[in-house]
C-alpha cells in the first residue's frame, strides 16, 4: 500500500522521535538536522518534553511556533524509554526514526535508512555513533568513544561491515514490528536499545548494521556529567545482564572484573607492605601487579590513542579513561545486586 516501507509505490512517511530533557545547549542543532535532511518523503517531528528546567520547553516552543512539522508531547518523568514511547504513540508515519538530542544526522541519514530497511527486510537499521568533540576533555571523551581500550571498538562506535548485528546505535524502525514487540520497556532507564533489540530478534526479526549511517554524537562536557552517565549505563547493563544471563557478550563483563582485579589487587598490596613492615614474606605485594597493569595500560592507551591529538587532550584522556571504566563497573555490580533503584536518583534517566 503506498507509504509502506516496501510498497515500491511512494516514499514511506517518517516519524522522527526524541526525548528531551534540559538540552538547551544543543536541542537547536538536533532538530535542525531532521529539517535539513534530503529524504524527499513526508515526515514529523514529534518531542517528548521532560521537566526541564535550563529552558530547553521555551526554545522547544519556539521552534513549534516557527515549523508546525515540529511538535511537542508532555513526558512528566522525563526518562527516555517512556520519551520515546509517548512519542512514538503520538505519531503515525509507518517509519520510526528515533534520534537523540545530543545527535546531528546527516543530510542523507533518513534516505539512506529507509533505503537499507526496503532492501534489507530488517525492522530496524542503524549506525555508527560518531562522536565529536570541541573542548579538550570533550574530544578526549570522543576518543574513548571510538577507542578498543575505552568501549571495545564495537562496530556502532568504529564502523565495520554491513549485516545482521545484535544491537544498534538509534535505530529506524518498521512502526509494525516496533508496535508487535511492545515498543521500548518502560523498566529499562538505559540500554532499552539493545533490550527491544533483544526482543525483536527473539521474534524472528533482523536487526541490521549499515556504516553508511553515521550520526554525529556530541560527548558529555564536565566530568560529573560523564561518571553519572557511565555508572548510570553500567547500572543498567548490570541489571540487563541479571535478566538475561545468557544473552550478554562477553565484553560486557570486562570492566566490572577490571575494577574488582584493580580493587582487590590493591588492598592485598597494601597487606603486603603490613608484612613487609613486619618483616614477613611480603607475597600479597604481588596483588599490586593488577593496579600497576591498569595504569600501563592506561598509559599506553594515553601515548597511542590520545597524545597524537595533543597534550591537553593526552591529560584529559588520562581522567576520561579510568572515568569511564570504573563508572561503568561499579555500575554494573550495583545493577547485578539489584540495587538498581537504590542509586537510580544520583544516575538519573
Amino acid at each position: 500500500m503506498p507509504g509502506d516501507p516496501d510498497s515500491g509505490q511512494a516514499l514511506p512517511a517518517v516519524s522522527y522521535v526524541m526525548p528531551v530533557l534540559n538540552e538547551a545547549a544543543h536541542i537547536a542543532a538536533a532538530v535542525a538536522s531532521l529539517t535539513a535532511q534530503d529524504y524527499s518523503g513526508d515526515f514529523e517531528i514529534m518531542l517528548a518534553l521532560g521537566p526541564s528546567t535550563d529552558g530547553t520547553t521555551e526554545l522547544v516552543e519556539a521552534m513549534s511556533a516557527a515549523d508546525p512539522r515540529v511538535r511537542s508531547v508532555e513526558n512528566p518523568l522525563g526518562t527516555t524509554p517512556e520519551g520515546l514511547n509517548l512519542a512514538i504513540q503520538a505519531t503515525s508515519n509507518p517509519v520510526v526514526i528515533r534520534v537523540d538530542a545530543h545527535s546531528a544526522l546527516p543530510t542523507d541519514y533518513a534516505r539512506i535508512a529507509v533505503e537499507t530497511l526496503q532492501r534489507t527486510g530488517a525492522a530496524n537499521v542503524g549506525g555508527v555513533m560518531d562522536a565529536v568533540g570541541v573542548t579538550p576533555f570533550e574530544q578526549a571523551v570522543a576518543l574513548v568513544y571510538g577507542s578498543k581500550f575505552g568501549l571495545g571498538g564495537t562496530p556502532h562506535h568504529v564502523g565495520g561491515q554491513e549485516g545482521p548485528a545484535e544491537t544498534v546505535y538509534l535505530g529506524v524502525f518498521r512502526r509494525d514490528r516496533l508496535e508487535a514487540a511492545g515498543l521500548f520497556d518502560e523498566g529499562v532507564r538505559r540500554g532499552q536499545d539493545w533490550e527491544l533489540n533483544r526482543r525483536l530478534r527473539t521474534m524472528g526479526e533482523t536487526i541490521w548494521f549499515n556504516p553508511a549511517l553515521k550520526v554525529t554524537y556530541r560527548p558529555r562536557s564536565t566530568l560529573r556529567q560523564l561518571a553519572r552517565q557511565f555508572l548510570s549505563t553500567g547500572l543498567w547493563r548490570g541489571e540487563l545482564a541479571r535478566r538475561n544471563p545468557t544473552q550478554n557478550s562477553i565484553r560486557y563483563y570486562v570492566p566490572p572484573v577490571m575494577v574488582l582485579s584493580v580493587v582487590v589487587g590493591f588492598v592485598l598490596g597494601l597487606f603486603g607492605v603490613g608484612q613487609a613492615i613486619a618483616k614477613n614474606p611480603p607475597w600479597l605485594l604481588l596483588g599490586l601487579f593488577a593496579p600497576l597493569f591498569y595504569l600501563g595500560f592506561l598509559v599506553f592507551a594515553t601515548v597511542t590513542v590520545a597524545l597524537p591529538h595533543g597534550l591537553r587532550t593526552a591529560l584529559q584522556f588520562l581522567v576520561v579513561l579510568p572515568c569511564i571504566h570504573f563508572c561503568w563497573g561499579i555500575g554494573f555490580f550495583f545493577g547485578v545486586a539489584k540495587l538498581t533503584s537504590n542509586i537510580q536518583a544520583y544516575t538519573g534517566r
